[in-house]
């Protein structure tokens, strides 16, 4: 029997279970441990496919299963969230059900990605990964901010609204990102995953919770400039 090629979907399946465990502590409202434990998938989901490749043991199930896992942790999870975040700032029944559109559009984008060639080597669109961070980092963002613009601003139910509506659309849009997945230790191979990482700390260090949205904006805004240069 070849263990190592059961190692890659293993760890896959742990991020499938950190994302059920997640959804439980939302459930709960406690938003903390959710964020916690869909950061700890994540972080898995980053060393599957390496893995993988490390042991040449890469397979289509493999494939399936990290979107399947994805689809809880990064998908069901944050689109569960914004429900939550809805309920609590609206008395009109339906509408924190929209909040499952980012959902709808982290399933898509999935299923796409498994079918779309382009993204082998980076992202067309923004990863339902860093989606997913950025949602459930907002319920803490508001347990923590001392500024009520920011309060009033996350607990503004048109303002819920349209960050879902444009989570769903970033997740499918034609925007080129790069890859936060390092294939190989190599500094100059992922100079750019490295420069993002330590300016991903700094914001930490200098405004803890509320860094956790603006990441995600970093991210976004490195990616286009990296790709203008690229064009250039």
């Amino acid at each position: 029997m070849n263990i190592k090629k059961h190692i890659p979907n293993l760890i896959t399946l742990l991020n499938l279970f950190s994302g059920c465990i997640a959804l439980i502590y939302a459930v709960e409202h406690n938003f903390e441990m959710a964020f916690l434990f869909v950061s700890l998938g994540i972080f898995l989901d980053f060393f599957d496919g390496f893995f993988a490749r490390l042991f040449n043991v890469s397979s289509p199930l493999g494939l399936q299963l990290d979107s399947l896992a994805d689809m809880v942790t990064s998908g069901v999870v944050p689109g569960y969230v914004m429900f939550l975040l809805l309920t609590k700032n609206t008395d009109v029944s339906f509408l924190p059900y929209i909040g499952f559109i980012i959902t709808l559009g982290s399933c898509y984008r999935l299923a796409n990605f498994n079918i779309d060639t382009r993204q082998t080597d980076s992202f067309i669109g923004l990863p339902t990964p860093a989606n997913a961070l950025f949602i459930l980092s907002l319920p803490l963002v508001l347990q923590h901010t001392n500024s009520e613009v920011i309060y009033g601003f996350l607990n503004n139910q048109w303002m819920l609204l349209v960050i879902s509506l444009f989570s769903a659309y970033i997740l499918n849009a034609e925007i080129p990102l790069f890859s936060l997945k390092i294939k190989e230790f190599n500094f100059k191979k992922n100079k750019l995953q490295i420069i993002f990482l330590s300016l991903s700390v700094v914001l930490l260090i200098a405004f803890q919770f509320l860094a956790l949205p603006l990441i995600i904006i970093l991210y976004v805004l490195l990616s286009v400039v990296y790709n203008q240069r690229i064009v250039r």
